[in-house]
């Protein structure tokens, strides 16, 4: 029989638009530090997380390291050389894309998603057109991590500067710490929260998470929330989906240090309770987890 085939269906481009958000960019990286052996064919995916800080990215980070392809690099531009200019920025950016950045993260050649964690006052927003430039000209997948309750990350923020000069574990400042015994001395501390400003603060605050949501929404991009993440176990199965690796159970070591009731934590809580009882964030003073 004599086929000819007069005229191809077209693909459906609304079915396209619709998939292509959902499928990760692969690579196929050549470090200059090493050779990817035989894991050469094996794709690579890139992906950063924004966020801001004490809001959860370093337990964040700390479960996407524990899956055998991820390697997350940490916060890498908190040394102001690294983002002083656009320049140094894109530099940064290569030399972790091309797995020529090394940390205690690093799978290196067997790497199947590879990033790390940038906090939103890190470079990030002053430069934020060409930053959204280069994410979408290299394929980079964007995870934003916030917190809802910004009561409770306040009170995290206020007690991690505290604990950098008090230093309260043995003369030791630790961010993030691995025993119940350590949280324990850590939540001791009870900060005194400014209420005259507290709206304010809360406002600003939240402001920045729009305002970057906003700058980077033309990014292949997922957005999460710290609450979410301790209560639903299936977020961690849409990262996995969405950085397009195999799905693994995910654990960390970290404990939290700041859990149950805010009004635990806070020195001047009843002034606190009145200022914000009847107002937009009531919410934030009750328990959400």
């Amino acid at each position: 029989m004599n086929i000819q085939v007069i005229q191809s269906p077209s693909p459906d481009s609304n079915i396209i638009t619709q998939l292509e958000p959902r499928i990760p960019t692969l690579h196929y990286p050549k470090p200059e530090t090493f050779s990817r052996g035989e894991c050469s064919k094996n794709p690579v995916r890139f992906f950063v997380i924004l966020s801001m800080q004490r809001s959860g990215s370093g337990w964040f980070e700390t479960l996407l390291n524990s899956h055998v392809n991820v390697s997350s690099n940490g916060e890498i531009f908190s040394l102001l050389e690294r983002r002083k200019n656009i320049s140094n920025i894109v530099q940064t950016l290569e030399k972790v894309y091309n797995l020529d950045w090394f940390t205690s993260a690093s799978k290196n050649e067997c790497s199947a998603a590879v990033g790390f964690k940038w906090m939103l006052n890190q470079g990030l927003v002053e430069h934020h057109k060409e930053i959204v430039e280069y994410f979408n000209h290299r394929g980079v997948s964007v995870i934003f991590l916030f917190r809802k309750n910004l009561l409770r990350r306040m009170v995290s923020v206020l007690a991690n500067s505290y604990d950098r000069y008090a230093k309260l574990l043995n003369g030791t400042h630790k961010s993030h710490v691995h025993s119940q015994q350590e949280a324990t001395a850590l939540s001791s501390y009870k900060p005194i929260i400014n209420s005259a400003s507290l709206i304010s603060d809360l406002k600003e605050i939240g402001s920045a998470a729009v305002k970057a949501l906003e700058y980077f929404n033309s990014t292949r991009h997922l957005v999460l929330y710290y609450e979410d993440l301790i209560t639903n176990c299936t977020k961690l199965k849409d990262v996995q989906e969405f950085l397009g690796i195999p799905q693994m159970e995910l654990t960390s070591r970290q404990v939290k240090i700041h859990k149950g009731p805010l009004s635990d934590f806070v020195k001047n809580w009843d002034d606190v309770n009145k200022t914000l009882t009847g107002t937009e964030y009531e919410s934030f003073l009750r328990a959400d987890y």
